[in-house]
């Protein structure tokens, strides 16, 4: 299971549930949010104000001309293109220690993929949608991180693999500090079938690079870890990786179930198939069968509690934007 001393680090956007800071003077609320903080560590911040921009304030949106893209301001005709540059690059320099984002959607300054694109000024014609200035600074220099916007994080699947990254590097990074093979040996045992539901063969070379530690300095080994690591958990797990893990353990317990459970598990697989439930639901019965039965290896794997068990909301099934 996920290792409960450790909080993850999380940059948020100070408008979602911290300060009234939108353009408009509006705080927005944020049930996901609530949730989570007492298990990580937030650092609000709001990046339109950091750069002078008051509160209310008039909009800024994001123009293209000549294949460059500015932050202006309509009503006034101010370009902030470089004081948010230059704020974002300084403030994402400063951080020494992060695991994950959770920026605003659809603003110009953190949105990740969805802010609008103007081809003028004024009255001018959307043409596309672009990423804010400082979420662009951000999916730049911490590319591999957890960094989503609240909008995709009402997705399940989404959500999962958020939580999911977002306690895997925490603890990897905890862990790095130590510079312990043994420990980095332990933490891919234990992490084995979170690895191998995202990406199998990344995961064969992260275990070929620890068996051939000795070629290597530690500092070597855990940055080559790193960043396989990263490229390992990039992407929301296949459905079908996941329901092979589940079926492959199911096959430790078979013998011991009933009909009954044996027909319950299987009718579970196909609601989560078919988008009915989300992979928590499976995860909770397949937890209450290692525990019956004491499975000390499954017990240690941290598939089956990648993240608190209090943000695992098995009712949830909201779909939310995946593109």
């Amino acid at each position: 299971m996920y290792e409960k001393k450790i909080k993850p680090i999380v940059v948020i956007s100070n408008c979602l549930e911290f300060k009234a800071c939108r353009y408009n003077g509006e705080l927005i609320p944020n049930n996901f949010v609530k949730r989570l903080e007492p298990f990580v560590i937030y650092k609000p911040i709001c990046p339109e104000i950091e750069i002078g921009l008051g509160v209310p304030r008039d909009p800024i949106k994001i123009v293209s001309k000549n294949d460059k893209q500015n932050m202006v301001q309509p009503s006034t005709g101010n370009d902030y293109t470089k004081m948010m540059n230059d704020f974002a690059i300084k403030f994402n320099d400063s951080l020494t220690e992060v695991d994950g984002f959770i920026l605003k959607s659809r603003s110009p300054s953190c949105g990740i993929k969805d802010v609008n694109l103007y081809d003028k000024l004024n009255k001018g014609s959307q043409i596309g949608k672009t990423t804010g200035f400082f979420a662009k600074e951000v999916l730049k220099k911490f590319e591999g991180l957890a960094i989503e916007d609240e909008g995709r994080l009402t997705n399940h699947r989404i959500r999962e693999h958020f939580l999911t990254k977002l306690f895997l590097l925490a603890s990897f990074r905890h862990l790095k500090k130590k510079q312990s093979i043994a420990g980095l040996i332990k933490f891919h045992d234990v992490n084995k079938f979170i690895l191998m539901s995202h990406n199998q063969s990344k995961t064969r070379e992260l275990g070929n690079m620890i068996a051939s530690y000795n070629n290597n300095t530690p500092e070597d080994i855990f940055n080559n870890y790193e960043e396989k690591l990263k490229i390992a958990i990039r992407s929301v797990a296949r459905k079908s990786s996941n329901i092979n893990m589940f079926m492959d353990v199911f096959g430790y317990f078979s013998k011991y179930l009933n009909s009954n459970e044996k027909a319950l598990f299987l009718d579970n697989i196909e609601k989560y198939r078919n988008n009915k439930i989300p992979i928590s639901s499976i995860l909770i019965l397949l937890k209450s069968w290692i525990s019956k039965y004491e499975h000390k290896y499954l017990m240690e794997q941290t598939f089956f509690s990648p993240y608190p068990e209090e943000l695992m909301n098995i009712c949830d099934s909201a779909k939310g934007r995946e593109s």
